[in-house]
């Protein structure tokens, strides 16, 4: 039977799908806009107004050269979330508004819970959701697209990079599908963005939702990306002091917006470093993994696949059993936004698991505080608590 290897001193992080550590050079960009340059960006009257001002405007500049925009493209949002609800109830509201008699919004049926959400809602305002299944690999097909798109659509949205399973959606292809079809293509990209190169002018893309504490920047933060050339229009969620290109009005939280513009430009300048070497830290968690128990079974494409991402099925044993018995590992069993349901991951059944086999998986996010030490600790207590079970 396998030993449960030594505790160590503090928890092995790899959940980093859920969230991300915030970069301690990040941190330090953030902590004078906080103490001492804590003017409102807004307040361009004075000179620490005019200083925040700047700084925001950098890390617009930031954001935009990490995806592929420019500048005056970034509106700045609170995270993701809120990013995917202004581009799809925002871009269908403003078409509407303008006597626009497509109807049909198109989505997939393994997006995230926001975006499943804000497609939904929109049906009680007389917009027709459709929800396309994926492959057993969790891509979509193109041709399922073009078959949705027979029918005149207004929208649709693809997130790049899935939060469960970390598969990596074909974006230039499926907006290219979508944009000759004459509809708007969003994309969520906050599991993308640091991750894979992003290029959304080239790509076609109209709007892009980004996180920032996915890509080791704060939580509280994010971006939309609005395409100008042609020009995107979108209706706004709430009123206000009209900032933001009038799309997002409330003073902009600089500290913030500064950190993630930092961890953008960290992200552009180390990617290509970075990203083989967390692929070889998943390579030799998955090849210890297998050596102890060769029925694990990986869900998701894992050519298509972000570097960090890991989705197990194990044999016999409950994935929150394996989790009580390796206490010190945090892993997760799904999206965090829906960790407390109790129902099986909607993700894994919409790939083809049973109940059963998605109550027995677990999500491993690596990232880049993750250390080959990290990784053997997890290789080890997985296959202890699953032999102890």
């Amino acid at each position: 039977m396998n030993a449960m290897p030594p505790r160590p001193n503090r928890p092995v992080y790899l959940d980093n799908q859920a969230t991300t550590r915030c970069d301690p050079r990040v941190v330090e960009a953030m902590l004078p806009f906080f103490t001492e340059r804590y003017g409102n960006p807004h307040s361009v009257e004075h000179a620490m107004g005019q200083e925040a001002e700047a700084a925001v405007e950098a890390a617009r500049a930031q954001v935009a050269s990490l995806v592929g925009a420019t500048s005056n493209e970034i509106i700045f949002t609170s995270g993701a979330t809120e990013s995917n609800n202004i581009a799809i109830k925002g871009a269908a509201r403003f078409a509407a508004r303008m006597g626009n008699e497509r109807r049909r919004i198109v989505t997939v049926a393994t997006e995230h819970k926001c975006v499943l959400e804000s497609v939904t809602d929109l049906a009680d305002e007389g917009f027709e959701p459709l929800f396309l299944p994926v492959r057993p690999d969790g891509l979509l097909d193109p041709d399922t697209l073009r078959e949705a798109l027979a029918t005149p659509t207004l929208l649709v949205s693809v997130m790049a990079v899935n939060n469960e399973i970390g598969v990596v959606q074909d974006i230039p292809a499926l907006a290219a599908i979508t944009k000759d079809a004459g509809a708007l293509f969003h994309s969520d990209i906050a599991q993308a963005a640091g991750k894979i190169p992003l290029e959304l002018d080239r790509w076609r893309v109209d709007l892009a939702s980004i996180s920032g504490h996915k890509i080791y920047a704060p939580k509280g933060v994010g971006a939309l990306y609005v395409r100008r050339r042609p020009r995107v229009r979108v209706h706004p969620l709430f009123s206000g002091g009209g900032q933001e290109r009038g799309l997002r009005s409330g003073t902009l939280p600089a500290p913030l917006i500064v950190g993630l513009g930092e961890a953008c430009r960290l992200a552009e300048a180390e990617m290509a470093d970075e990203a083989p070497r967390i692929a070889g830290l998943r390579v030799r968690l998955l090849d210890q993994l297998t050596a102890t128990l060769p029925e694990i079974r990986i869900n998701g494409s894992l050519e298509a696949r972000i570097p960090g991402n890991l989705n197990v099925t194990f044999p016999d044993v409950p994935a929150a059993t394996l989790m009580a018995r390796a206490p010190a590992l945090c892993v997760s069993t799904g999206s965090a936004c829906s960790s407390a349901e109790v129902e099986p991951s909607y993700v894994l059944r919409a790939i083809g698991l049973t109940d059963d086999e998605a109550a027995r998986t677990l999500r491993i996010g690596i990232g880049r505080f993750t250390s080959p030490a990290d990784i053997d600790y997890a290789a080890s207590a997985l296959a202890a608590a699953h032999a102890a079970a």
